[in-house]
């Protein structure tokens, strides 16, 4: 925020990888971030940089709040489902599992890989700091005043990419055909590719890629929707999303660089 601010002074526009431009809400971010918000006057006309989402307002931006890689993870494959209401609101428990860079290039003893290494933990499994960001676009998908959701993150040892397995008991409306449907709405996204039925999302398969993979499941047994995805924690969980952004606020092809 103190370089964004001088910069919208100016007349150029940012593209924010830094968290305070994402959640709109100062009462939470103080809550989160343990200080008030440096520039709440911006917070009212910051998009957040989610284009499968707000490709129009993007376009139209002077501050893009660029999400985060768990958050990117977890709103692509529940937004369709939300948006249909196909899935109760409360009952929603994500598991993500993050490479080691997702930490970033910090010198700190737990992420030094020799450290993370034949190593599988889970980390953080209450008030991370993604959680305010993913429960404020999902109540926006959803259309709710708000949704709380269980979401523990897990570091294990590769290097890069993020698998978020989501589970949530089906609403009184779900069908498998209604789920089918809602998988089409990123029919015609380049980078959300939601995957044909008896395929899983693979990080192997999206590393060093802008592409979001996405499979949707239904547990008869249980009752329950499942929603898979995989990302590149640092291109569509970063940098690419941005390029995609940037792509879309200079009226460009958003695939420029990217593929």
């Amino acid at each position: 925020s103190e370089f964004a601010r001088p910069l919208l002074e100016s007349g150029v526009k940012v593209l924010d990888l830094s968290a305070d431009f994402r959640i709109k809400n100062p009462d939470v971010y103080k809550a989160y971030y343990k200080e008030d918000h440096p520039a709440p006057e911006l917070l009212s006309e910051s998009v957040y940089g989610l284009p499968e989402l707000y490709r129009a307002k993007i376009a139209k931006a002077r501050l893009v709040a660029c999400p985060g890689c768990y958050p990117t993870s977890v709103i692509l494959p529940l937004y369709p489902i939300l948006r249909e209401g196909l899935i109760k609101h409360d009952s929603i428990n994500v598991s993500s599992m993050s490479g080691v860079s997702g930490a970033g290039r910090k010198i700190d003893l737990p992420y030094i890989f020799p450290e993370c290494n034949e190593s599988l933990r889970a980390y953080s499994p209450l008030r991370h700091r993604h959680l305010p960001e993913i429960e404020q676009e999902l109540a926006l998908s959803a259309g709710a005043p708000e949704i709380k959701i269980t979401f523990i993150p897990h570091l294990v040892p590769v290097n890069r990419g993020i698998v978020s397995t989501i589970t949530a008991e089906a609403s009184a409306v779900f069908s498998k055909e209604s789920l089918s449907i809602a998988a089409k709405i990123y029919k015609n996204e380049f980078f959300a590719r939601v995957l044909p039925e008896g395929r899983l999302p693979d990080s192997k398969y999206v590393e060093s890629s802008n592409f979001c993979d996405i499979s949707y499941l239904y547990d008869e047994r249980t009752g329950r929707v499942i929603a898979i995805s995989a990302i590149d924690n640092l291109t569509k969980g970063a940098a690419g999303q941005a390029v995609q952004c940037l792509n879309i606020m200079l009226g460009v092809d958003e695939k420029t660089g990217l593929v």
